[in-house]
């Protein structure tokens, strides 16, 4: 069965000088402020696009690896992971960096690395993004 997940956004004014809020309609768990400074320079307190799409990749990429994980018999009991989402201004998302840190009973490095670079190849996120280049660092704790 097919979700859609809904979110939006209020701006007011021009690029540089506006503000916005974006709403996590869905689930309803929040409004958060957005900006150009807060997107181009430092965040301020506000989020960006960027940001958004690092949360959403960190947590796919997590699912898909504690899946295939668990279906190969070793399911983890914790997994870390961020996402560094890069932006330039004037050229756009110009790199992901995926890391993630493990605790699975029953793994080598060697199989938790592959597992790790099979979930970035393939998780929805992951595959919606493919455009941009992403790297993966991963470990066992």
């Amino acid at each position: 069965m097919a979700t859609t997940r809904v979110a939006h956004t209020v701006w007011e004014g021009n690029l540089l000088e506006g503000s916005g809020n974006v709403s996590l309609d869905s689930s309803g768990i929040g409004t958060y402020a957005v900006s150009w400074p807060s997107r181009a320079e430092q965040a301020n307190g506000k989020t960006s696009p960027e940001e958004l799409i690092a949360a959403a990749h960190s947590s796919c990429f997590s699912m898909a690896l504690s899946h295939a994980l668990a279906q190969a018999g070793t399911p983890p009991t914790q997994l870390t992971t961020q996402a560094e989402v890069t932006f330039q201004p004037g050229t756009g998302i110009t790199g992901i960096a995926l890391s993630v840190e493990g605790q699975v009973p029953g793994i080598d490095e060697e199989a938790f690395v592959a597992a790790a670079e099979n979930a970035k190849s393939n998780c929805p996120v992951s595959q919606a993004l493919k455009a941009v280049p992403m790297t993966l660092t991963a470990k066992l704790a």
